[in-house]
């Protein structure tokens, strides 16, 4: 770091992204990606907003936002497109989050939760997972504190049924309860219907899973009409124009075009069962997983190891150094080939260290 280095910051830990490496090609099963390209009508109308990248993009994102409402039986005015799920979850942090507001959430979740409370300087209420690594709606019941859970959980791929939440929500009436759904289209369970109900329940979701648009960078908040218009007060206040044409135009059309997307919702879920199964027959142990990932680890061969065997072979999986976490490998779900890929390496793996 320099001499100009704030000391604010001096103890930060930045997230670390997953891999995207440049010098080799991967079977890249690391980030999350969806292995399908964006629906057609995706790809033309990103191309037809280039001839127009001149002129500064609509800072409210008008036709997004009445896209979405359509989709959700909302009002526009519930809703706040972002620049990937990931800046509506920093402006949460920055909005509801200070010294008298902490913000819960569990020690085995998503990595960046811990840096937006450190570079904002909001206290963290870290509360342990179960042994089986699920999320116990319990521990969240009456904490008078700000929340935010995955459902699913990243990296478990573990899900809590809306019945659950809602008691979260409903018994947290002073505090606002995010609810971070970026997998929730693989075969969770959505709370947006429990919004009419609740104003301190805030919903996001991105485009970057199931929607193909993990290079556009588009997300969105889904809330009580108050949540967002804090929301707004933040994002107007740090980049305005945070989502732009081009990728408005692409939410629009993909919001447009969600046959085709929840048919390859289906295809990764049959994906992901078919890739547990196979696993299960190496000695693999996979977390239940409603995510396009699943969360595995083999008794015969340690998370890291397992790792770097894969990586040298050509095949990219994401693994973590927590200790708790530190002998299982997340391994995104991709199509068929890319998983017969990665089965096929780790059995030779296996197979090379006489497993």
């Amino acid at each position: 770091m320099s001499r100009f280095f704030s000391a604010k910051y001096a103890s930060l830990q930045a997230y670390t992204p997953g891999e995207q490496p440049r010098d080799a090609q991967y079977v890249k099963l690391n980030t999350n990606e969806s292995p399908f390209p964006p629906a057609p009508a995706v790809i033309a109308a990103a191309a037809q907003e280039a001839e127009r990248l001149n002129l500064y993009c609509d800072p409210a994102c008008t036709e997004l936002c009445k896209a979405a409402a359509r989709l959700y039986g909302l009002e526009p005015e519930n809703v706040l497109p972002v620049n990937g799920s990931d800046e509506i979850l920093c402006f949460s942090f920055m909005a509801f989050g200070d010294e008298r507001h902490p913000f819960a959430f569990p020690d085995v979740t998503y990595g960046f939760y811990p840096v937006y409370a450190n570079v904002n300087h909001v206290p963290a209420h870290i509360i342990p997972l179960r042994a089986d690594f699920s999320i116990d709606p319990a521990d969240y019941c009456g904490l008078g504190e700000n929340i935010v859970i995955p459902n699913p959980n990243a990296p478990t791929g573990m899900a809590l049924s809306v019945s659950q939440i809602e008691k979260i929500v409903r018994t947290n009436p002073d505090s606002v309860v995010i609810i971070d759904e970026a997998y929730v289209d693989f075969g969770g369970e959505s709370c947006i219907p429990l919004l009419g109900r609740y104003e301190n329940l805030l919903v996001t979701q991105t485009f970057s899973k199931s929607r193909s648009l993990a290079g556009a960078r588009l997300g969105f908040g889904l809330g009580s009409p108050a949540l967002i218009r804090d929301l707004n007060t933040v994002k107007y206040s740090v980049n305005p124009y945070n989502v732009n044409r081009m990728t408005q135009a692409a939410g629009v059309a993909a919001i447009e075009s969600l046959d085709y997307y929840q048919k390859n919702c289906m295809t990764i879920a049959e994906n992901r069962a078919y890739t547990t199964q196979a696993l299960a027959a190496l000695g693999f142990e996979t977390l239940p997983s409603l995510a396009n990932f699943i969360f595995t680890q083999s008794p015969a061969i340690p998370g890291g190891a397992l790792y770097q065997a894969l990586k040298e072979r050509g095949v990219l999986v994401r693994h973590f150094d927590q200790a708790r976490i530190s002998n299982f490998i997340r391994v995104t779900i991709g199509s068929r080939p890319q998983m017969d890929a990665f089965l096929d390496t780790v059995r030779a793996i296996l197979e090379e260290r006489g497993l």
